[in-house]
């Protein structure tokens, strides 16, 4: 038996193979084709545009898949929701779809829209949205490059934003939020009720999760005077409590931590001014809770 999961191609699709890669799968791929190829023989994988995975999930065309809240919520798709993964092609961070216009524009809220001309790939979103406002505007499905229609072609879009360095870029201001979006691992209804697959899908959980867990952590370890200990000890955060081993030499101690990496540039000149010595930084791939 083989799960066949929908891998998103385009932006997010170097993000995604590298979060596998610390999962522990190796994903290769030419640029023309659409089946990579994973070291894992129970998994055939597709690349597909991430606004087509959740159509394809709820239809059981493909198991399983990787695809934004935002494309899932466009879709309306029925799907099961897995697990949350929380990056994205540039940072870690959720990206907004919100609703943008010209500087100079006269709309500053959504009831301004009315008789507006709307560009957005998110079509059925945008029309909900719309119509949850009582609002009457004209929705076209856009392509891309939504940015250079602002104010020539159209009177606002609505499109998705990591940074807003794209919009700013354009001259352009965000009257409203959408709403917010994370990649999402979710599977077809069938795929969850199948024993084997609902397994497979739930070992895929548990790594891609440890992958995400460890993203912003790493490893520390050093040693410490003994006399030392309690005093170096409380500059030290860690997820539970630091792991101490004693040394043939009793006058010193072997500590080991998991911390968040954005500590340890402050973090290791002060262990070092306290005494401690040995220190040793390393990444991790996985931390599972």
């Amino acid at each position: 038996m083989k799960l066949n999961p929908g891998l998103p191609k385009g932006s997010l699709q170097d993000a995604t193979f590298s979060l596998f890669a610390k999962a522990g799968y190796s994903f290769k791929v030419s640029s023309r084709s659409y089946q990579p190829i994973v070291d894992d023989e129970t998994i055939e994988p597709i690349l597909l545009r991430p606004q087509e995975i959740p159509g394809y999930i709820e239809q059981g065309v493909i198991d399983a898949g990787l695809t934004g809240a935002d494309w899932i919520a466009d879709s309306g798709a029925k799907v099961h929701e897995v697990c949350e993964l929380r990056y994205s092609k540039l940072t870690n961070n959720p990206i907004r779809i919100v609703l943008a216009v010209h500087q100079d524009s006269p709309i500053h809220s959504v009831k301004d829209l009315e008789g507006a001309r709307i560009a957005s790939e998110y079509l059925r979103l945008t029309q909900r949205y719309l119509a949850a406002n009582e609002v009457n505007a004209t929705v076209e499905f856009s392509w891309g490059a939504d940015e250079v229609k602002v104010p020539t072609l159209v009177d606002a879009i609505v499109v998705n934003t990591e940074t807003g360095s794209s919009l700013k870029a354009h001259n352009l201001r965000i009257v409203e939020t959408l709403l917010t979006s994370t990649t999402r691992f979710v599977a077809s209804p069938a795929a969850w009720q199948d024993p084997w697959k609902r397994e497979k899908i739930e070992s895929l959980e548990i790594l891609l999760t440890g992958a995400m867990n460890a993203a912003k952590l790493v490893g520390l370890k050093m040693n410490l005077p003994t006399a030392q200990k309690d005093e170096i000890l409380a500059i030290l955060p860690s997820l539970h409590q630091p792991t101490i081993s004693p040394l043939t030499d009793a006058e010193w101690i072997a500590v080991e931590v998991i911390l968040n990496e954005s500590d340890v540039r402050d973090l290791i000149p002060k262990l070092k001014r306290a005494g401690a010595t040995g220190l040793v930084e390393y990444p991790l791939n996985k931390v599972i809770y």
